[in-house]
């Protein structure tokens, strides 16, 4: 008897019954009680049920709409209100910490997403490539790679061309001389940037003090703003010009509130929230009395509180216009509190003029919009990544209930904190 064809069929049959267990359904929860805020512009759903199936959602919505699998385990949230997590558009990675540390920290206050624009360390790049998983329990990172510091049209295409090898998300400049102590990436260059960035499918980030290089950068195809214009009031044609291509802009109010905040101690430095999960080192650093003088004396302290009330009214300037708005703060450097002071920026939004509601679009839905995630992130609809924050209050009430969280998920997973 010739036994080769049957051999052949048993190892097929056996190969299609592994290929089953592999697709097979993993584990699957469900959140109950809870009070929806999806991200979307429905209403708040009261008594909203969320079912996560291998770290996406697979079912959300009212509790009498929504089907609970026999044999899920179930999470109860009744009392709290559930937001997506916080996208911080304009944070940074770098290696002050590790990269794990940093992810860890802004997970802690329900930035569970943070786009890192410019010079990552490697294990930055590590944990991107590992965060696409049912298991991930700390923040999502998205990167820029090294800062674009060219000085010839050459040049820039050179760096530009490295960084795309590094498999960027996005490309990052500056424009800016850091109010006169250093020189300006001339037009010259960052056209370059930009035209060498589109030519390879990528996107340009650009840091801008003065309106006029925003509009020169606008011009050139610039696709995000990194920083708000802090010379002057904003113009028409730069309101235009980001309109256009519905081009969206990033204040970081609170990277102006860091560069003059610590010429006493803050107010917050008492506040256990954030001492919970700050940097020791840093806080113990930003209270001695001489660290302080400098900063009291310091022309540039003096000259960014300044230009923080121009973006204020910049930021009220551009939403009644119809800009969008990404949240971001330029966390990362010294001073600069990942987590905290993104929910510092929500305030310092709201306070600017922002609505709570248009406050938590900034940081959400729009903020991922803007930064082209949205397939995955930024609102809490079937089939994306159940990535969200539970509050022991209402966040459309009072921007800030959104520190009062109860707990943070990614992935469904229950953030350590």
């Amino acid at each position: 008897m010739n036994i080769r064809p049957l051999l052949a069929t048993l190892v097929a049959f056996t190969g299609l019954i592994v290929g089953l267990q592999a697709q097979a359904p993993g584990p699957v929860t469900a959140f109950t009680g809870l009070r929806l805020i999806d991200g979307t512009d429905r209403a708040p759903v009261p008594n909203a049920t969320l079912v996560v199936r291998d770290g996406r959602i697979a079912a959300i919505g009212a509790a009498g709409a929504v089907t609970v699998p026999d044999g899920a385990a179930r999470v109860d949230l009744t009392g709290k209100t559930v937001i997506p997590g916080l996208i911080n558009a304009h944070g940074h990675i770098n290696d002050l910490t590790t990269a794990a540390a940093a992810l860890r920290t802004y997970a802690a206050y329900g930035v569970t997403t943070v786009f890192s624009l410019g010079d990552e360390p490697a294990s930055a790049f590590t944990s991107r490539s590992n965060q696409n998983t049912s298991s991930l329990a700390r923040s999502r990172v998205f990167l820029a790679g090294p800062v674009i510091a060219a000085n010839t049209p050459e040049e820039a295409r050179a760096q530009v061309a490295k960084n795309a090898a590094q498999k960027v998300d996005i490309i990052k400049i500056r424009v800016d001389d850091n109010l006169g102590t250093t020189p300006k990436m001339t037009p010259a260059v960052y056209r370059a940037v930009i035209d060498e960035a589109h030519q390879r499918g990528l996107r340009v980030a650009v840091h801008v003090f003065y309106q006029e290089d925003a509009k020169g950068v606008l011009e050139a195809g610039a696709d995000f703003i990194a920083h708000s214009i802090r010379d002057g009031e904003i113009s028409p044609a730069v309101i235009a010009l980001l309109k256009s291509r519905n081009i969206c802009l990033c204040p970081t109010l609170m990277r102006e509130v860091s560069t003059f905040v610590y010429e006493s101690t803050p107010d917050f430095f008492s506040d256990p929230f954030f001492l919970k999960y700050a940097n020791v080192r840093w806080v113990a650093d930003l209270r001695q009395p001489a660290q302080q003088e400098v900063m009291r004396k310091s022309p540039s302290a003096q000259r960014y509180k300044a230009a923080l009330d121009v973006a204020n009214r910049n930021l009220k300037t551009l939403v009644s216009n119809g800009v969008t708005i990404a949240m971001g703060t330029d966390t990362g450097p010294v001073g600069r509190f990942q987590g905290f002071f993104e929910l510092r920026e929500l305030e310092l939004m709201n306070k600017a003029g922002m609505t709570p509601r248009q406050v938590l679009a900034a940081a959400t839905r729009d903020a991922a919009r803007c930064m082209k995630i949205d397939g995955d992130l930024g609102t809490l609809e079937a089939g994306k990544w159940a990535d969200f924050v539970a509050l022991d209050a209402d966040p459309l009430a009072d921007i800030n209930n959104t520190k009062k969280i109860s707990d943070v998920f990614i992935a469904g997973n229950r953030v350590a904190r």
